[in-house]
């Protein structure tokens, strides 16, 4: 049986959330360890679709200590994203271990020789106690497929948006893309050169101005990453928090690629998808011939290994600025509008992750090597 491994702050998840709360609470002294599901850091952004750019150009792009290299006005790509968080943990000797998914975080009564470490996250034949957990990663980590994507014809290729990759995936023939947001619209973008392409949903939103100008494309984002995602749409403002609560992950208005754009590339706006007939997929009340669809129908919370009290009816974990008043010691960053749009965005999420780290930092206790309590190494 492997020795329950103790710590005084575990971080779950080693993506931009988990790696910018790693660097504050090493910066305050507090010892801890960051537990990431994939293979390598940054494979997140590695496993998405090739042709993927941010939507925020460099000097918006670091986290707290270490700016994004390069050009300030370029826009990386996802892999040169990757290799950065890649670059900040190793650069800070962040103490993270990769390929350790939890599998399960719950509470445990703690002993008079625990110190308090009452939580416990379980991953493989692994077990870690910790005093403090936090939950650094966003609530869109499970795909959301409607329950009649199963009806469809075999003969039509279909996939998630997160395992989309590049258009030699598909059949020749035309692609349903069911979901007109942001993903979307970039996805129909890229298939119009190849395929006829069909973007069903209610229209979206566009930010106004134009990112084919320069000079507009740099006012644009400076204006919306340097002041409206951080300080308007805020929990501080009455606008952010009505904003807060109407939010939705597809309701963020299209950012580069507008709706002019498809027009102009050919793309074919349609209504919902309402089901599914003669394994066709009913579009505006009838069946659409198609060889492909790509479901681009967003995520759910995918908090389900969480077995402590502290999800709604939907999955969302129940917070005020990313602490968990019902259950002390437990706390988010990294979610949809933690206290901020931009708190799920690269740019935003040191913001919460400073602020959560002092938290701890004001109860930390140094783990000791008496009775079960373990100090970890990396």
């Amino acid at each position: 049986m492997n020795a329950v491994q103790s710590i005084d702050t575990l971080v779950i998840g080693g993506g931009q959330a988990g790696l910018s709360v790693s660097y504050h609470l090493r910066k305050r002294g507090v010892e801890h360890l960051v537990l990431d599901a994939a293979p390598r850091i940054g494979d997140a952004w590695r496993n998405r679709w090739d042709s993927l750019r941010l939507f925020t150009p460099a000097r918006y792009d670091g986290l707290d200590g270490r700016p994004f290299p390069g050009n300030k006005g370029a826009w990386p790509t996802k892999d040169a994203m990757a290799d950065y968080l890649a670059d900040y943990a190793a650069h800070f000797d962040l103490p993270v271990r990769s390929g350790r998914r939890v599998d399960e975080l719950r509470l445990v009564e703690p002993h008079d020789d625990d110190d308090g470490f009452g939580f416990e996250a379980r991953s493989g034949d692994e077990t870690f106690r910790a005093r403090h957990v936090v939950i650094a990663m966003s609530d869109y980590q499970t795909p959301r497929l409607p329950a009649f994507a199963t009806d469809l014809s075999r003969s039509i290729r279909q996939l998630h948006a997160q395992d989309y990759r590049n258009p030699a995936q598909l059949a020749p023939g035309t692609v349903l893309l069911v979901g007109a947001g942001n993903s979307g619209a970039e996805i129909a973008s890229e298939l119009a050169a190849t395929h006829p392409v069909v973007v069903s949903g209610p229209n979206t939103r566009d930010i106004p101005g134009s990112f084919s100008s320069p000079l507009s494309r740099h006012l644009i984002v400076h204006i919306l990453n340097g002041f409206v995602f951080n300080h308007v749409l805020s929990v501080n403002t009455p606008i952010g928090r009505r904003a807060r609560r109407t939010a939705t992950h597809a309701g963020v208005p299209l950012i580069r690629v507008k709706s002019r754009d498809l027009l102009r590339l050919g793309v074919r706006r349609a209504g919902r998808v309402t089901g599914v007939q003669n394994g066709l997929p009913v579009v505006d009340g009838a069946p659409l011939e198609v060889a492909n669809v790509i479901w681009c129908t967003g995520y759910a919370p995918g908090f389900d290994w969480i077995r402590i009290p502290v999800l709604d009816d939907s999955g969302e974990p129940e917070h005020e600025r990313g602490i968990v008043a019902a259950v002390p010691g437990l706390y988010f960053v990294g979610l949809h509008f933690l206290t901020s749009l931009s708190s799920a965005m690269v740019h935003g999420v040191g913001t919460d992750a400073a602020r959560i780290a002092n938290r701890i930092a004001e109860e930390y206790v140094p783990v000791t090597t008496e009775g079960r309590a373990v100090r970890v190494s990396r």
